[in-house]
């Protein structure tokens, strides 16, 4: 009996592995006869087979056309049998797709984000008013607290208010201004109850479960 195991290393390569052996063996069974009839009435069973192995796939739109496009990959292209739709190719499946560009954004102050640059260029596009200037000034505090995660120090205003200026191509200058931004300890507060409020929840789940674990069952 040793002498005649067999391998899957040395079996037939699975086009499509997630439909089983058996199921390449019917394709290969429908390629080999003779009429066409006789493959079309096995290529509908073996479609039937497909989709009763794949039940998440009937809730994807055309269910019926990638059960066919997959029959017709697995036997290779090979399988002389009508279908309801067009026809896959090996050229149109092993052409590679077109180079999609990614975007390069190389920003001179990244621990700012890119976010950042986007909401100083839709600000710069509002009317002058108090709705603009309430939306600089909540600009300049979060610049203010990206900052301060970043360097774990503090940073005076000037700072911000230059950087803003630079990065809004010089629209909107706070140098002059008269309001200040919100205490870098306000900020750096404001981050630390979230955070001991998060470690606190997580502490009492722990809490819970161990009580429940402890507690005898009768």
């Amino acid at each position: 009996m040793i002498d005649h195991l067999e391998y899957n290393s040395e079996r037939e390569h699975l086009i499509i592995p997630e439909y089983g052996r058996h199921l390449q063996k019917m394709i290969n069974y429908a390629k080999s006869r003779e009429t066409k009839e006789e493959r079309n009435k096995l290529a509908k069973a073996i479609i039937s087979v497909m989709g009763n192995i794949q039940p998440h796939l009937r809730d994807v739109p055309d269910f019926q056309h990638k059960l066919w496009d997959q029959l017709f990959i697995m036997s290779n292209f090979e399988l002389d049998a009508d279908s309801p739709y067009e026809k896959p190719s090996k050229e149109t499946l092993n052409e590679r797709p077109d180079h999609l560009p990614y975007p390069q954004n190389f920003p001179k102050y990244r621990f700012y984000g890119n976010n950042i640059k986007i909401m100083i260029d839709v600000a710069n596009t509002w009317e002058e008013g108090e709705l603009k200037e309430a939306l600089i000034y909540t600009i300049a505090n979060h610049m203010k607290k990206c900052f301060l995660n970043w360097n774990k120090d503090t940073v005076e205003d000037d700072v911000i208010f230059e950087h803003l200026r630079e990065l809004s191509g010089g629209k909107i200058n706070l140098l002059n201004a008269d309001e200040d931004l919100t205490d870098a300890t306000s900020l750096m507060r404001s981050k630390s109850k979230y955070s001991s409020k998060s470690s606190s929840n997580k502490k009492n789940h722990q809490k819970k479960n161990n009580s429940n674990r402890s507690r005898k069952r009768y």
